[in-house]
């Protein structure tokens, strides 16, 4: 039986498994089979993590996270959770191999997957000039062309924070009206550095090492025209990887699993959640690794009150007979019968 078992390799995952090491936890991490170290992975450099002023590349900084983790004590698997039976005390965890493991706590940090547009170059080129997040790289295009697609809040957020950087920034929009709050739209139309494409969709994206351009087509007419550009960012939303706790755990209306106000206590005790699988809003590095703190440490305490509680759930159990009519609780008896055989075993 183990203390805690941790689903998820991004920030939040990996420090959690730092701290829970760190309090002699010895946890068990399940990475996945493919995608260890969540977003990061597909990020070149990421200059706004604490502690790296010269910046450090996305791949690098998780490397690092899963060597601090490992150093301490943390047991990695490389496979995909298929099912979860978190409702008694004990929390199992089943991995596509067939392998169930058991522990007393779980910390559920499995991130969020962007949304992609799932055209050409797309793949290739992503971390190469395709980004999902403004704040994270939004630097990288100072005096630059970028474009924003999408048409809601976080697109006009993106846009508006871009337009510190970019020289200019063109909104790519599939129709010919905005799904943004109208606050957001008169503040992305009052940006001179803003402009939009309207009845556009991207079809491909251009570049060999780096994004050159976009091909757009319209959506009334179906032409299609090149437009060059430095760097893209999408911004069509992205969905939290929760669909292991569907039914298992209340979620929020924003489809994010549902803590107790600032901890990461969720609606199953035992049961804890970091990173952005419970954050619709920030989705940072850093605010997931401060994340993974806080769960490992609720986890710790929660530990700690299951230790204080036995000797009185020891006292509160059922009053047994043994076979001399001698009555005792009843982990007695199972701990006295266990030492019998053991010591009949060693006289044998």
């Amino acid at each position: 039986m183990r203390d805690v078992i941790i689903i998820g390799s991004g920030p939040a995952g990996f420090t959690a498994a730092i701290y829970a090491a760190r309090a002699n936890l010895s946890p068990l991490l399940i990475a996945s089979s493919v995608e260890v170290g969540g977003e990061l992975m597909q990020t070149t450099e990421v200059e706004n993590f604490p502690g790296f002023p010269e910046g450090i590349m996305g791949p690098d900084l998780m490397d690092r996270m899963q060597k601090q983790a490992e150093k301490f004590g943390t047991e990695i698997v490389y496979d995909d959770v298929t099912a979860l039976d978190i409702a008694g005390q004990v929390k199992s965890v089943t991995t596509g191999e067939g392998q169930t493991y058991q522990a007393r706590t779980l910390i559920y940090a499995t991130g969020s997957a962007y949304r992609k547009l799932g055209c050409e170059r797309e793949t290739e080129l992503s971390g190469r000039g395709i980004s999902w997040c403004a704040t994270c790289d939004g630097a990288f295009f100072r005096n630059r062309h970028v474009a924003v697609i999408g048409g809601g809040d976080s697109a006009m957020e993106e846009a508006t924070f871009l337009s510190r950087f970019a020289s200019q920034v063109t909104v790519i929009h599939r129709r010919d009206a905005l799904r943004a709050s109208a606050a957001m739209v008169e503040r992305a139309k009052a940006d001179p550095k803003i402009d939009f494409r309207w009845n556009s969709t991207v079809s491909a994206f251009q570049g060999d090492q780096k994004v050159t351009g976009l091909v757009l087509r319209d959506t009334v007419t179906g032409a299609e025209t090149p437009m060059p550009v430095d760097g893209v960012f999408e911004a069509i939303g992205s969905d939290p990887r929760t669909h292991l706790v569907h039914g298992l755990l209340d979620l929020t209306d924003a489809g994010t699993i549902a803590v107790q106000g600032r901890s990461s206590r969720t609606s199953v005790p035992g049961v804890f959640a970091a990173g952005d699988v419970v954050d619709p809003t920030y989705k940072q590095a850093a605010t997931a690794a401060g994340s993974g703190v806080v769960a490992a440490l609720d986890a710790q305490a929660y530990l700690a009150d299951l230790e204080d509680k036995a000797p009185a759930q020891i006292q509160d159990r059922p009053q047994v007979e043994d076979a001399a009519g001698n009555t005792a609780t009843s982990r007695t008896v199972e701990t006295e019968d266990v030492e019998t055989a053991d010591r009949a075993g060693a006289h044998a």
